[in-house]
């Protein structure tokens, strides 16, 4: 770790329930690191990730997985030569006589912040030694396009066109096609029937693919790692239920989502009795489907459910793209007890990954929100962490601050369940 790097002050750093945690991934490090090349050997990992974690001090759990991550220029910069080594590595396991990739971007044609972190994944990716070019599905690229960044940087967008079975942009249509929109809007014209390998595969966007089907392989997948250790599952895993049909704007399936949170408080509750917790406990409400931190309600009472003004219906009706919300996941709530700053800012980690390696990640910071809150908002900040030797080492014992292990585990659990999650869509033709 450089000298110069800042390690956020941990609230729950002396907590015994969380250290107590730590000690028994560091105590069976070998073990779980046994256990995760098997799993990977079994179910290989989507091309790249991130996990939103939330450390609740008795608990630390992943509360979303994005397979189509944004947010690149966030990580610290001195740590990019592992994502190159990661990029390297993970492509190489996929195809190893790749030389060329297209990426395919969101069509933010405004989104300054999205273009940064476009532009440092495509310089991860050209740095790993592939020649890289930008196909936009926004229909007003029509001609090579320049967008200027901070610090005098650029980034040029081509159209993307598609040469029968293969899509590219002009005289440049690769094998291998990197994909960065999580096609929420579902999946273009364009994209159906290409003979190319795309990664993540159009069949994982955010039209087809459901967070609740990730929690249920997750949920397996970390009831037998909790067997593998001897602990309680519930100690890295969120509970939720969902509903499958909800129209928040003529609030129908109101009763759906008052009856299972009424039931999921209750086994959150139970929980809270068992581990004699005694802050209150939450619960959350989202789109079934979709990302950008929109679609999200926090909640104590389910009886709030059955009362949502017009302002509350509106938000939780849309997602990206204005596409209608239909589904519903009820999550529990898992306080973030981490703060950033000489404010105590209430902070929650994000880890990356490329393939099964952890590159890195950042403190998601915001000053306006409280530990139950949804830190996925406007007002939210970024500060970039360095994760030692991709989390897969632990930190000195003596270290008690340092629990970038421990994000890197739990992490990859989240990795591995998007991992079967793929395998699941192959399987499906």
């Amino acid at each position: 770790m450089p000298a110069n790097s800042i390690i956020p002050h941990l609230s729950t750093a002396l907590n015994g329930p969380l250290m107590a945690l730590e000690k028994i991934f560091l105590d069976h490090q070998i073990t779980i690191e046994s256990w995760f090349r098997t799993q990977w050997t079994k179910t290989p990992p989507p091309f790249y990730s991130s996990v939103d974690l939330r450390n609740a001090g008795y608990k630390l759990a992943p509360v979303d997985t994005n397979l189509f991550p944004a947010g690149f220029n966030n990580l610290n910069p001195d740590f990019i030569p592992l994502c190159i080594q990661a990029v390297q590595a993970t492509i190489a396991e996929i195809c190893s006589d790749v030389t060329r990739l297209l990426l395919i971007p969101e069509s933010h044609s405004r989104n300054i912040h999205y273009f940064e972190s476009l532009s440092m994944l495509y310089q991860i990716l050209s740095r790993a030694g592939f020649d890289v070019r930008i196909g936009s599905l926004d229909s007003s690229v029509t001609e090579p396009k320049k967008i200027m960044l901070a610090h005098g940087a650029s980034l040029t967008l081509e159209p993307l066109i598609r040469q029968n079975n293969k899509v590219g942009v002009n005289h440049f249509f690769p094998c291998c096609v990197i994909l960065n929109n999580d096609l929420s809007e579902g999946v273009p014209e364009i994209l159906q029937g290409v003979e190319q390998t795309i990664m993540p595969s159009i069949k994982l966007g955010w039209s087809n693919r459901l967070k609740s089907e990730h929690f249920e392989y997750y949920q397996i997948i970390c009831n037998e790692f909790a067997l593998l250790l001897n602990i309680d599952p519930w100690l890295l895993n969120p509970l939720f239920d969902k509903c499958p049909e909800v129209d928040f704007m003529k609030q129908e399936g109101q009763t759906c989502l008052y009856t299972r949170a009424q039931h999921l408080l209750n086994e959150v509750k139970y929980k809270y009795e068992q581990y004699q917790i005694k802050q209150d406990p939450f619960l959350v409400v989202k789109a079934d489907a979709g990302t950008y931190g929109m679609a999200v309600m926090m909640f104590q009472s389910p009886e709030e459910l059955l009362t949502l003004n017009r302002k509350q219906r509106t938000r939780m009706s849309t997602i990206k793209g204005g596409k209608s919300v239909t589904k519903a996941i009820i999550q529990e709530g898992v306080y973030t007890q981490e703060t950033w700053g000489e404010n105590h800012a209430v902070a929650e980690p994000v880890v990356y990954h490329f393939g099964r390696h952890v590159v890195g990640g950042f403190y998601r910071v915001h000053t306006g929100r409280g530990p139950t809150e949804n830190l996925n908002s406007p007002g939210m900040n970024f500060e970039p962490l360095a994760f030692v030797n991709s989390c897969h080492t632990p930190p000195p014992k003596e270290k008690a601050q340092n629990r970038f292990y421990a994000y890197g585990v739990v992490a990859r659990l989240a990795v591995l369940a998007a991992a079967k999650e793929i395998a699941a869509f192959k399987n499906q033709g």
